[in-house]
């Protein structure tokens, strides 16, 4: 097949059915709003362990007797005599239960992160796989996570270890040639041309593992082959069809560098979240669905479904109602859950409200100095960007039996109590949130209920009440949901970024 066709595959299939394979990417980026729950459980644990041992107490009474921080840079001295007054806090917090907490929670949530990402990586390239073939995608990607997310695991591991081995040998092989090359001309320039040799030869290794461990992945789906066994034949696949694969490669470094440069330009704007949207949405599937067509294709088992009659911009006009109409219908048809969602909400600001009381005075937070240098442009697209990042990864997280997106929930209420109750100017904060916030709070709020939906039927297949095809279409409705969701946070955004700052100045 020509190389053109391959490229075809893939853009037909993100076009095709997009809910039916995004929301396994969305999954991705909802893995680290999953792995932070275990801090969030060791967070709370500890809470209890000062409150019951008397520390809490000791620590709001060293708070109150410190007044409000002086500027470091206009009086450093003032700056290290009132940080000096936090060492008896410190002290507090370092009390060895609390201290082997955070190791158990630092390991867990690694043990966590790495094994959800096993999983659902292995879930995104069935995904792709089935829809390669003109198959639903995300049933497949729910067998295939369960199905190989262990050999995912392996090849994780054992890359790992191949670039240890590699990294620890050649750091060895190097200091013996560098001390050698520098012993016998008696100069210590004499160990540079060594290190560059050392530093080439590492990074085309390095880059050669890389290349096979590629592959690697879509061997273990599309063959239903083992750790080694997708080794062997991602080495077969290299050496029948060098052509596919350094076409993948070049590719893949191309998006990559586009993608850093994009995100790179962005960031000096402060628009940061713009990157990850666009890698989960847009990036990595393509990226994923290229490469498994190519292996496919070496296979012969490539036959996508047919491209979409449609214009690119009919669909997107199309994929915007459709999502603003799911949305309404989820809102419609599930009040009794966005009413225990409301309730939670207000729970979490109150317990914010009331942990921050005792600091009021010593700490504040302004609205005004948020706003200075704000450029309404780029807030605008960073404010959208890390809302709807929040809406989605909050959505997709409760596939985690809600708990995720509970917490997130509780955490962002908790969130605002603090900041709520720490501004100088409650009425210029209140002023400044109501126009956009209309629209923001309730976006979230939804979100929330989204989260909660979708776990409610995660946790019916697992108990085998639902289907697993019950669950992808509530991660396919979800995605349509979200995309509602979308279009509510960029008026909130537009709002938020051009009129607030301005416009709450006038009743004040």
């Amino acid at each position: 097949m020509a190389l053109s066709d391959y490229v075809a595959a893939a853009a037909t299939v993100l076009r095709r059915r997009p809910g039916d394979i995004l929301p396994m990417y969305l999954l991705g980026s909802a893995i680290p709003a999953i792995v932070r729950v275990v801090p969030f459980f060791a967070i709370a644990i500890a809470y209890a362990f000062l409150a019951t041992t008397g520390r809490l107490a000791s620590i709001r009474g060293d708070l109150a007797a410190l007044e409000s921080p002086p500027d470091p840079s206009a009086d450093p001295e003032a700056f290290e005599a009132w940080a000096n007054g936090l060492e008896p806090i410190v002290d507090q917090l370092l009390a060895p239960p609390l201290v082997a907490l955070a190791a158990v929670a630092a390991v867990l949530s690694f043990l966590l992160f790495v094994g959800l990402t096993a999983v659902v990586a292995a879930g995104q390239l069935s995904t792709c796989y089935s829809r390669l073939q003109d198959n639903r995608g995300l049933l497949a990607g729910l067998d295939g996570a369960r199905r190989y997310w262990l050999r995912f695991l392996g090849l994780f591991v054992l890359e790992f270890v191949c670039w240890a081995v590699v990294l620890t040998g050649v750091g060895i092989v190097t200091a013996l040639a560098a001390g050698a090359a520098s012993v016998a001309s008696g100069s210590v320039a004499a160990t540079l041309p060594v290190v560059l040799l050392a530093g080439l030869v590492t990074v085309v290794v390095l880059l050669a593992i890389r290349a096979v461990f590629a592959f690697a992945p879509v061997a273990v789906v599309v063959d239903d082959a083992g750790v080694f066994g997708s080794l062997r034949n991602t080495l077969g696949f290299i050496r029948a069809q060098p052509g596919g694969a350094v076409f993948y490669y070049l590719v893949a470094l191309v998006a990559v560098v586009a993608l850093s440069t994009v995100t790179g330009l962005l960031s000096l704007v402060d628009v940061v979240t713009v990157g990850s949207l666009l890698s989960a949405l847009v990036v990595f599937p393509a990226l994923d669905l290229l490469k498994t067509a190519v292996y496919c294709g070496y296979r012969e088992r490539l036959a996508p479904p047919t491209p979409p009659e449609r214009s690119l911009r009919e669909q997107l006009r199309d994929g915007l109602r459709r999502g603003w109409n799911d949305m309404l219908s989820f809102v419609r048809s599930t009040p009794g859950l966005h009413a225990l969602v409301v309730v939670l909400a207000l729970v979490g600001f109150g317990a914010g409200w009331v942990a921050a009381d005792p600091f009021a005075g010593t700490f504040q937070a302004s609205i005004t100095a948020r706003l200075d240098g704000w450029l309404p442009p780029a807030m605008a697209a960073e404010l959208f960007g890390n809302n709807w990042l929040v809406a989605l990864t909050t959505a997709y997280a409760g596939l985690a039996f809600a708990i995720p997106a509970i917490v997130s929930l509780l955490f962002n209420g908790v969130f605002l109590g603090i900041y709520a109750r720490l501004e100088v100017d409650p009425l210029e904060l209140a002023a400044f949130v109501v126009p956009h916030g209309i629209f923001e709070i309730p976006a979230i709020l939804v979100a929330s209920a989204l989260g909660v939906s979708v776990g409610a039927t995660a946790w019916r297949t697992w108990r085998g009440r639902a289907t697993r095809a019950d669950l992808a279409d509530a991660l396919e409705r979800a995605f349509w949901v979200l995309v509602g969701i979308g279009i509510v946070l960029a008026v909130a955004a537009f709002i938020e970024g051009f009129v607030s700052p301005y416009y709450y100045r006038l009743f004040l």
